[in-house]
């Protein structure tokens, strides 16, 4: 059994996402299930010989960004293309001449999509195939946001550094601009009337968007980042390096669907076309279950090539049980994701050296009433795969629901 320490808990808003708003580059883009800065910096310096440090599961680039901050050595892997495009960005190093050039092209690209006519240099995208797409922008704002992203293209894509800068600036302002409620991709809406601003002020959303960005761009890291693409189930097919830590916060098993969370960047971005590319990623993806991926879980079956955690079998039969609307589709989706927490462990035995100091920020969850206890599903996989000095510690309440926790998952590789 691992050692659990629970303290008195609070909800404790510095450890959440909301944190990262004011952090400089954190703050770039919002993602709710983003771990706080405040977080990893405190792991960072508990773990004061680690020199690098992994990050299997990327999201934002939150711990790489820290890690580089404080002069260590960072990977991190991401298996969503445009997570890890953001984490790139956040990470770079930029001069002083390329944040002014950024400047410089945002406003030509403002009067390059301001034109009327449209100039003959450049033609305004076709909206985002987004489901109900006037439910989320209004006619205008997406006319507007048409033109700004061709305009962008045409003025800074022979710059990359330029191009992305301009681009995380369009992020923030579609959604600025958008019908999303508390300016979020959450799934109510407000009306047009309540936005709060005319169709004239969207291009110094941008603008002011677009400054806020550079500004906080000036501050470079002291080292770089590995930013790479693939899959935390797969990690030595992706690294051929040793780590001294690992520092990271895993999806939790709770159906939060990051492609979900990130569709409207996504779809304006180009890096998705259809719902059936969203559900492919995320049926990749730990703990996925939107769209496709739902309808696949029913006839999923385990591989048999994991070890799995003893304890977990009790809390499936609990889910499934008959009168749980959907509850073998649940306990199919606990099942499928313990498995992909077992194939990440034994993959991550191969870029570690030993002694390394391992750190999950990880929560639980419940299904029809039933507590899945996640941070015991990492702890007795650990143990299982031969890590050391396992421990638990219950750091926040999630929410209101006492039963909802965060915990901190520790070990050292053998």
């Amino acid at each position: 059994m691992a050692n659990i320490v629970q303290p008195r808990l609070r909800q404790r808003a510095e450890y959440t996402y909301k944190f990262n708003a004011t952090v400089g580059r954190h703050g770039w883009l919002r993602l709710t299930p983003a771990y706080s800065v405040r977080v990893v910096e405190e792991i960072i310096d508990f773990c004061s010989a680690a020199e690098a440090i992994l990050d299997p599961f990327c999201g934002t680039g939150t711990t790489a960004l820290c890690a580089i901050t404080r002069g260590r050595q960072a990977s991190t892997v991401e298996i969503n293309p445009f997570l890890v495009w953001l984490a790139r960005a956040k990470t770079a190093q930029y001069s002083a001449s390329t944040l002014e050039n950024a400047r410089e092209r945002g406003h030509e690209a403002l009067r390059v999509a301001a034109e009327a006519p449209p100039s003959i240099r450049t033609t305004p995208i076709p909206e985002p195939p987004i489901h109900n797409i006037a439910r989320w922008w209004s006619e205008r704002a997406r006319a507007f946001l048409c033109n700004l992203k061709a305009s962008i293209t045409q003025v800074a894509q022979d710059d990359s550094a330029v191009y992305d800068l301009l681009n995380i600036a369009f992020c923030r302002t579609l959604i600025r601009l958008s019908n999303a409620a508390f300016n979020h991709q959450s799934m109510s809406f407000r009306s047009e009337t309540q936005r709060g601003f005319d169709f004239e002020s969207e291009p110094a959303v941008f603008l002011d968007e677009l400054l806020a960005i550079i500004a906080s761009a000036y501050d470079n890291p002291q080292s770089s980042a590995f930013v790479l693409h693939g899959n935390a189930t797969d990690l030595t097919a992706y690294i051929n390096g040793k780590f001294d830590a690992v520092i990271t916060s895993p999806p939790y098993a709770n159906r939060m669907s990051y492609i979900r969370e990130l569709r409207p960047y996504m779809y304006w971005l180009g890096y998705l076309n259809n719902g059936r590319e969203a559900g492919e990623l995320d049926w990749n993806s730990l703990g996925g279950t939107w769209g496709i991926a739902t309808s696949r879980l029913i006839e999923w079956e385990p591989s048999g090539q994991f070890l799995m955690p003893d304890n977990v079998q009790p809390t499936l039969k609990e889910i499934r049980r008959h009168d749980n609307r959907n509850g073998a589709l649940l306990a199919n989706y606990v099942a499928r994701y313990c498995e992909g927490v077992s194939a990440h462990f034994k993959s991550l035995m191969g870029v570690l050296r030993s002694g390394a100091q391992l750190h999950y920020i990880i929560g639980n969850s419940t299904f029809y009433g039933v507590l899945v206890s996640t941070e015991e599903i990492y702890a007795n996989l650990l143990r299982a795969y031969g890590f050391n000095d396992v421990k638990i510690r219950a750091i926040r309440k999630r929410n209101s629901n006492k039963r909802l926790v965060e915990y901190a998952v520790s070990a050292t590789s053998p």
